[in-house]
């Protein structure tokens, strides 16, 4: 079949309106834009469909052996829902016309075929053929696309119409977190690639289901690293509420995978508040853009991540100021971060916040 050819079943006992059809649309078929495919009974039919998922119109008679098209009508839509179905017969009364159109027939010719009539229907079932198609295959591929964008990224672009729009930035207030997984190059050096993906999938599930807890997003997955966002109300709380329930998560979960690889991979963490970006960015040559935030707050965030041991959640003096009274803390000094001039006080959150270790 060409690309963009369209397929139109013919479901008729009678030759003749067959030759009929084809004739009046010779030309599409000799250009190919349209194939023509029979049946001579609705039990015919959908043995036909069941083949031939290209199928988009089905021209049908009422009065045929075996099935007739009123019952053919019913299997089509609960199985072929997408098939437009164009009733044609010269049972021209109120009583099957309703019926049909009752039973979900696109639409109601009589016989004898006015052709010109046959045209303009069959181009309008098409069409309509097509949107739905078109909008069940957006449908797909937008819930493809959330297994790869986070939901409340998803909303966001959403609401947009166009690049400008969805290109758009804004300076915000809001928490990065980092979270990074220990001795993944260790791990991945030793165990099957299979193994590996098993436990970094635990592992993520795990951040991942605290982070939306408490109002946050995945920003993204970074290798063995999570980045998430929280920039509702309250996000340096919600930020360091989710840490510390990802911590004990991955603590509890991580045991069952010691007999396998020998240690309880643990995970560092570090936090951080303040202004960024937020905005897409990537490579309009390929048309591939990231939604995202950066800024000096989203690279401080990492480099308290970075100077974090296995299970430490280290926080600035930022956040902990904006988080609340409720945290215990233990006072870790000053971390000298590159390209700035002052080092930044950094704080661990005790584990008996939540006594999770």
């Amino acid at each position: 079949m060409e690309p963009g050819m369209k397929t139109i079943l013919i479901i008729d006992d009678e030759p003749d309106i067959d030759l009929l059809v084809r004739q009046k649309f010779r030309r599409k078929i000799r250009v190919g834009e349209l194939d023509f495919i029979s049946a001579r009974n609705g039990v015919e039919a959908l043995s036909v469909l069941e083949r031939r998922p290209d199928v988009s119109v089905a021209l049908c008679d009422i009065n045929m052996p075996q099935m007739d098209g009123m019952t053919l009508l019913g299997h089509l839509l609960e199985r072929f829902p997408l098939v437009k179905l164009v009733m044609i017969s010269a049972y021209n009364d109120m009583a099957n016309i309703r019926g049909a159109m009752n039973r979900g027939a696109f639409d109601f010719l009589t016989k004898p075929l006015e052709l010109n009539d046959l045209e303009i229907t069959v181009d309008r079932a098409l069409l309509q053929a097509q949107r739905m198609q078109d909008t069940l295959r957006s449908l797909r591929e937008n819930d493809i696309l959330k297994m790869f964008v986070n939901e409340a990224v998803f909303r966001h672009l959403s609401q947009w119409k166009n690049e400008e729009q969805i290109r758009h930035a804004e300076m915000i207030d809001a928490t990065v977190v980092f979270f990074d997984v220990c001795g993944f190059t260790r791990l991945s050096e030793h165990q099957a690639p299979e193994e590996v993906v098993e436990l970094l999938d635990v592992y993520f599930d795990r951040i991942a289901g605290a982070v939306v807890n408490m109002h946050g997003f995945v920003d993204k997955f970074i290798g063995d690293a999570v980045m998430a966002v929280f920039r509702e109300p309250e996000h340096p709380r919600h930020a360091l509420l989710a840490a510390i329930a990802a911590r004990s998560a991955i603590a509890d979960v991580g045991r069952d995978f010691v007999p396998r690889f020998g240690v309880l991979s643990g995970v560092t963490i570090g936090i951080h508040s303040g202004k960024m970006l937020s905005c897409s960015v990537g490579a309009r040559s390929l048309a591939r853009f990231d939604h995202t935030v950066i800024g000096d707050a989203v690279n401080t965030a990492a480099r308290l991540q970075e100077a974090a041991g296995p299970w430490q959640i280290f926080v600035s003096d930022i956040t902990r100021d904006r988080a609340g009274t409720e945290f215990l803390w233990r006072d870790r000094g000053t971390l000298e971060i590159k390209g700035k001039s002052q080092g930044l006080r950094v704080y661990e959150i005790d584990p008996l916040n939540a006594g999770d270790l």
